[in-house]
């Protein structure tokens, strides 16, 4: 039997391949138990491009708890701000093998609402 974090690498290299395939800007998130965290990163190169997260000092200052829906929504609407003022439209969004729901799907759900398309 995998172990759960075995399991979720996983199905996000999957993933991961077929976003490969497209050569098209991912919005990666990765999702501790106090913290959220959401990257644009280039296809081709690899490069990150811009990044958000409840770690920010403003973010911070306004949310009590890093672990919440409201703060993973806060990070959605952060990165898709970020996202508009490059010029980034379209992204594919890579989960990190994260099931959708809860704070992965409010970050989702709040950069769809600000601009981004996936």
């Amino acid at each position: 039997m995998l172990k759960p974090n075995k399991s979720r690498l996983r199905r996000a290299r999957r993933t991961r391949a077929k976003i490969a395939e497209l050569k098209i800007i991912r919005l990666a998130v990765h999702r501790s138990n106090c913290h959220i965290y959401a990257q644009l990163i280039d296809g081709p190169t690899g490069k990150v491009l811009t990044s958000a997260s409840t770690l920010e000092p403003d973010l911070r200052t306004d949310l009590p708890n890093g672990g919440t829906t409201g703060a993973a929504a806060a990070v959605g609407k952060r990165v898709a701000e970020k996202a508009r003022n490059l010029g980034i439209e379209t992204v594919a969004f890579d989960r990190s093998g994260f099931k959708y729901h809860g704070r992965v799907k409010a970050l989702a759900e709040a950069a769809r609402a600000h601009g981004l398309k996936f």
